[in-house]
């Protein structure tokens, strides 16, 4: 027979493990967002005014380990960083992953979506160019002007050109106002938008929010085959807000944060840039694409109203187009 003496002290190792279990401090985790923004502001010294915001955890390429996006923001400005989280949440990398057998700059390509914005260049060239920018941003002006007097002279069919939206609302009052009104531009034709590119940025000391549409339908209408009444009705209706929206959304979602912000085949570009550099740049990837072929642009010119019943299969992208 076992006595209650034996069963006690058999027992007592447990009781004593069971009281250092409740008294253990909780292991901590980087999904635990309190505990991540916490640890996060320590790192990169961020104080109070700074808002932090920890997003939810997404798949990775990065095997093993979680996406975390981390916004930090004050008032207008942010800055997003972006985490990669073992998957038993002790260890946080920060870096680039990258895939040996795809494009480095997969991930924003997959973000970034030309088809309805205004282009210039060779459809199908082996590089493209996507800008975000900012009407009122005196910098985009001197990027715009460089990019003007250089980039399809010199290449003239290897070139594909997109133009983003990206008013810094906070920063220039009239800026979302302007790109409304070249969105009601484009409407009417692509080439006449880059003359309204052309001319904004040229007045752009002198337009103000009170002139802005005064100075723009006096513009338009020294411009052949632009219908004023038309601008000017598209202007007062704010028609094209929703494309501006959708433009700044797209730039929010690959976490720019200040224009010009440039793209090319991919690379991002987040300053000013000179020509020479550039031209550096674009000579390289039109060689590199000789031989990758997983970057360049694949038009996205089409323009379909999709039927039930009359579905109709699209075209294939030349091998040569082809994102990898």
């Amino acid at each position: 027979m076992v006595s209650m003496r034996s069963l006690y002290f058999a027992s007592l190792p447990l009781l004593l493990a069971g009281f250092a279990l409740s008294g253990a401090e909780t292991p901590k985790s980087a999904f635990d967002k309190p505990t991540l923004e916490a640890y996060v502001r320590h790192l990169f010294v961020l104080t109070a005014p700074l808002t932090v915001t920890v997003n939810d955890p997404k798949p990775a390429l990065l095997t093993g380990f979680k996406e975390v996006r981390v916004r930090i923001s004050q008032g207008a400005q942010s800055q997003d960083v972006l985490l990669y989280v073992s998957n038993d949440g002790k260890q946080i990398v920060q870096g680039n992953v990258y895939e040996i057998a795809k494009n480095p700059f997969k991930a924003d390509l997959d973000k970034l979506k030309t088809q309805y914005a205004p282009a210039l260049g060779t459809a199908g060239a082996p590089v493209a160019i996507v800008i975000f920018t900012d009407l009122q941003c005196p910098y985009c002006k001197g990027e715009a002007e460089m990019l003007r007097q250089n980039l399809i002279k010199t290449f003239p069919t290897q070139v594909r050109l997109y133009l983003k939206n990206f008013p810094l609302t906070g920063l220039h009052p009239w800026s979302k106002a302007a790109a409304i009104a070249g969105r009601c531009v484009y409407g009417q034709k692509n080439e006449t938008f880059w003359d309204y590119h052309d001319w904004i940025f040229a007045h752009q000391e002198s337009i103000t929010p009170d002139n802005l549409k005064t100075q723009i339908l006096d513009w338009a209408k020294g411009v052949k085959d632009l219908d004023t009444v038309k601008l000017g009705a598209c202007i007062d209706s704010k028609s094209t807000e929703a494309e501006v929206d959708a433009e700044m959304q797209q730039g929010q979602d690959l976490g720019i944060t200040g224009t010009p912000t440039m793209f090319v085949n991919g690379r991002r570009i987040s300053q000013t840039i000179d020509w020479p550099s550039l031209k550096n740049i674009i000579d390289m990837e039109i060689e590199y694409q000789k031989t990758a072929k997983n970057a360049g642009d694949d038009c996205a010119c089409e323009v379909k109203l999709d039927v039930p019943g009359m579905q109709m299969p699209k075209p294939a992208a030349p091998p040569s187009l082809k994102k990898k």
